[in-house]
């Protein structure tokens, strides 16, 4: 039951490929170099190859992308070429290198690409040998590219990027002079959105190109409504796109000469860099849709206007767990109090707040009325994210509350259910079993009601958020925690708030049509498009009928539509820039893109294999590399090969394969009782503590890299900050000479050097009984002097000796009571044993009701009497979203040796703390 909280209260495919392809000075053999993650995939089964995970590229490789890459080299063109009809497009992005060095040089072709897209081909010419691809299942792929490799002639590496772009990768290694040319094809279906189709072109050659073009032509046989076309290069070049149209065709040409290219007059870098977008929307006679038929295929375009809105009942479930402090937290509040402001009073809403606790802010539905708005817009502002995440039950809850309402009848029959899921992570407390938490929510899930999932971030399991909001008539969508992410949560929420019609069905004449795409939806959202495609069997007419069946606001409609099964291939024959083959490749696309779909759902191998091989057969003939087939290429004579497989989501949990897979990171654990989101007056014991022990509001805690949050009561105020130092490194959390009470932590870096630090080892020692406990991601060790005494991760147990009393949470967390006034949590944090970076660490919780002596200090141990804090030079920083500053902590310091620390904090983004750097681990 749902508890009103109290108010105010204190939220590749595009596969990268990488193709190492090294031509020898000596004659014109070819040597390829593979990657070692290929040389252990190549020998695993293909559940475990389906359960691959893609490296997320870091900010630094992100902004040193370039199309070209290599030096003393001459690129001598560079195009690209988009031809959508109908919705479809075929793009076509080549370019001609020249080797001007006077060595052998590796030269790279890199191209990004929407994640929606399917590659098609890629062909290669150097010095007059030419590769050809061709898209196979991928164990024969494999197989032939085996019996290359075996002659040292194949290599093929996987890599994603950021975003809504992914990233082709080739590189060649060349003589000097060489001639290089690069030709890569892809195809996609245009989505719409809040009533504009968009194609997107990133743009970054790296250099200045002397012929530097990008064409895209558009036709629709009903016309085009509207078009224009921007570009992220800058101002300079809003007047080189130039847009031409006519009633059912348009051309977007940007070619700018090399002067233009230039940052400067003098310059001989290139400012072009960025994205050019291409919007339109398309003419419609009425709201029985757009049927078009072409090439012995139609596809059915449906998109309504002018009806009213049904009314809404959401819940809305916001994760406000540790991992949503800052910048995700702050960007979801802005989000939800402009998404609010859209609630109208015929909707109905309540907002449910969840770490290891779940909180309704009403227990009910209530109406959309600007007193509730306003009370919701309070309640958001005031959330403290802090704990783990427990998702099952926040969406059983959820659940719990749209059918309470349905079955007193507070909510319309006509009117539409939806609950909108917005999480960074993965479930840490409860039920964990993201299968299980999969089947829980199916389970209680009424047919009349959807589950929209958002997820913040790389962390969070997107594929497991996919899976439960497909299943359950909704979809998801990433949300990427940068400066812009509460306008991506507005626009997601733009896409679901104004649904016009419930339960559409399409169908045609019998016998009229086969093998057709999904024609049942659960419901339209203004501004989209429902897009049904399929075979047209041999008739003596030559029109095909669709008929569309839907629930409005206050009314059932049945419409009907029609066309000429001979008249668009004819049209189309006339055109010079058109794609003729555009609806049996969108057939074949949409029936991909569902049967991946249905293949995630699917509960038993046996179906998955029947759909695995429909998906290959299909993709085969269409050349689609899909996550099931590869793009083998070649030479002429098939003696050199080359591999491109297409990866899986950066992370994969129990959804993947045919079993479940471990995530990037996965950690499980129950903390206690003390660490709370938002103050409240509830009285909670610690976790088998003693009566007297006095339960504190608030907590300070360490964790990730490492990451401090202090709350300072008198000033009401948290204050956020990281500390960099390097591996090997002790920093003092705590240290109380008037208790005895020391609390150290030593750093352990990841697996790849300049990157992240996190805690491995805790050592917390208690003076005057001569107590030491050693918390590692190994096990816990306690001495006393003379005996020691361990303990793993995989049992829980309680140890109690003189004033110390260690419990252990069994691959959780181990809590370290001190004399019955300090505890201490230190939290276990596991990854994924092969992951390329990560590595297990330790987070460290400790309560702002401990008690201390006068004398203490340390990191964490300074602001336990809340000194005084100062704020100096603060200024603009590099993220836009944070300013820069130093902060000074001043009063009860008493380090020996303080040193200047660099770190970040919510408000003002940097701060120079005192703060002691030991060898060992009990040096004071």
């Amino acid at each position: 039951m749902c508890t009103r909280a109290h108010r105010p209260r204190n939220m590749r495919r595009l596969q990268v490929l990488l193709l190492g392809l090294l031509l020898l000075h000596q004659g014109c053999c070819f040597e390829f170099v593979i990657d070692g993650e290929w040389e252990d995939e190549m020998s695993q089964t293909q559940d475990h190859r389906e359960r691959h995970k893609r490296a997320i590229l870091t900010s630094e490789e992100q902004e040193d992308f370039e199309a070209i890459r290599g030096d003393d080299i001459t690129v001598r063109s560079y195009k690209v070429e988009s031809r959508i009809t109908s919705r479809f497009s075929h793009t076509i992005i080549s370019s001609s290198v020249v080797n001007s060095g006077s060595n052998p040089q590796s030269i790279a072709f890199n191209v990004q690409i929407p994640k929606r897209a399917f590659i098609t081909n890629f062909t290669m010419n150097v010095n007059g040998i030419t590769f050809v691809g061709s898209v196979k299942e991928k164990t024969v792929a494999r197989n032939l590219y085996a019996q290359a490799r075996a002659r040292n002639k194949a290599a093929a590496i996987i890599r994603t990027n950021s975003q809504d772009m992914e990233t082709f990768k080739t590189e060649v290694h060349v003589p000097s002079g060489s001639n290089i040319e690069f030709e890569l094809h892809y195809q996609e279906m245009m989505h719409r959105k809040l009533n504009l189709y968009e194609h997107t072109l990133h743009l970054q050659p790296g250099r200045l190109v002397p012929q530097l073009q990008v064409d895209v032509y558009i036709f629709e046989p009903k016309g085009i409504a509207t078009v224009k076309a921007s570009n992220t290069f800058g101002a300079q070049f809003a007047d080189l796109i130039k847009v031409t149209s006519t009633k059912d065709k348009a051309h977007i040409v940007f070619k700018p000469t090399v002067q233009q290219q230039k940052k400067c007059e003098n310059c001989t870098e290139s400012t072009v860099e960025g994205v050019i977008t291409v919007l339109y929307d398309v003419n419609r006679d009425s709201n029985a849709g757009e049927l078009q038929v072409s090439d012995g295929h139609f596809v059915y375009f449906f998109a309504p206007s002018n009806l009213s809105p049904l009314p809404k009942n959401i819940v809305f479930v916001i994760d406000v767990s540790g991992s949503m402090w800052g910048v995700k937290m702050k960007q979801t509040v802005q989000a939800m109090k402009a998404i609010l402001d859209d609630l109208t009073i015929d909707d109905n809403f309540s907002i449910i707040d969840f770490n290891h606790n779940v909180r309704c802010w009403s227990a009910e539905l209530v109406p959309g009325s600007s007193i509730q708005i306003a009370d919701a817009k309070r309640y958001i502002e005031n959330i403290k994210p802090s704990g783990g995440t427990n998702i099952n039950e926040a969406l059983l809850r959820a659940v719990q509350m749209l059918v309470k309402a349905s079955n007193q009848k507070v909510i319309d029959p006509r009117s539409v259910s939806m609950i909108i899921l917005v999480s960074d992570g993965d479930p840490t407390v409860g039920e964990i079993k993201l299968s299980a938490i999969q089947k829980n929510v199916k389970r209680v899930m009424r047919e009349e009601f959807s589950l929209f999932s958002l997820g913040i971030g790389f962390d969070v399991d997107y594929d497991f958020l996919q899976r439960i909001a497909t299943e359950n008539r909704g979809m998801a969508q990433r949300i990427y925690a940068n400066h812009d992410a509460a306008e991506q949560l507005r626009a997601f929420y733009s896409q679901v708030s104004s649904p016009l019609l419930r339960k559409i069905t399409v169908q045609f004449q019998e016998d009229s049509v086969a093998e057709v795409t999904q024609n049942h939806f659960d419901k339209f959202f203004s501004g989209s498009e429902l897009v049904v495609a399929g075979k047209v069997l041999p008739s003596e007419s030559n029109t095909l009928t669709s008929f569309t069946m839907g629930s409005a606001a206050r009314l059932d409609i049945i419409l009907e539509t029609d066309a000429d099964t001979t008249e668009l291939d004819a049209e189309l024959a006339k055109q010079q820039h058109s794609f003729t083959g555009f609806a049996r490749q969108m057939w074949a696309y949409l029936t991909i893109k569902q049967l991946i779909g249905e293949r995630s759902l699917a509960t038993t191998a046996v179906k998955k294999r029947k759909i695995t091989q429909r998906i290959m057969t299909l993709a085969v003939e269409h050349q689609f590399v899909t996550p099931f087939t590869a793009l083998l290429v070649e030479s002429g004579d098939a003696t050199e090969r080359l591999l491109a497989d297409s990866p899986k989501d950066p992370k994969h949990g129990c959804c993947s394969g045919g079993s479940s897979g471990p995530p990037l990171v996965t950690f499980v654990y129950q903390p206690p009782p003390w660490v709370q989101p938002t103050p409240t007056p509830t009285t909670v014991e610690v976790l088998e503590g003693p009566k007297e022990f006095t339960v504190p509001q608030q907590v300070n805690l360490v964790d990730n890299d490492p990451h401090f949050i202090i709350h300072l009561p008198r000033s009401n105020m948290d204050i956020c900050f990281n500390i960099d130092s390097k591996p090997g490194h002790v920093l003092n959390l705590l240290s109380d000479s008037g208790t005895g009470v020391t609390v150290n932590g030593q750093l352990i870096g990841s697996k790849k050097v300049n990157k992240r630090t996190y805690f491995g080892t805790i050592g917390i020692y208690y003076q005057p009984d001569g107590i030491s406990v050693i918390v590692s991601t190994d096990g816990i060790t306690m001495t006393d002097g003379r005996n020691n005494h361990s303990f793993t991760w995989g049992s829980t147990a309680e140890i109690r000796q003189d004033g110390i009393r260690i419990s252990i949470v069994k691959n959780s967390n181990v809590i370290i009571t001190i004399n019955n006034s300090t505890q201490v949590m230190v939290l276990l944090h596991r990854v994924w044993k092969k992951h390329p970076v990560n590595v297990d660490f330790l987070g460290i919780y400790i309560p702002n009701e401990n008690q201390y002596s006068p004398l203490v200090h340390g990191l964490i141990g300074q602001f336990s009497s809340e000194p005084e804090v100062s704020l100096y030079d603060i200024h603009k920083g590099a993220d836009p979203l944070k300013k820069e500053a130093t902060m000074e902590v001043k009063g009860v310091i008493r380090s020996a040796a303080p040193t200047s620390t660099a770190g970040s904090f919510t408000t003002v983004g940097r701060a120079s703390l005192m703060a002691t750097t030991h060898n060992t681990l009990f040096q004071i």
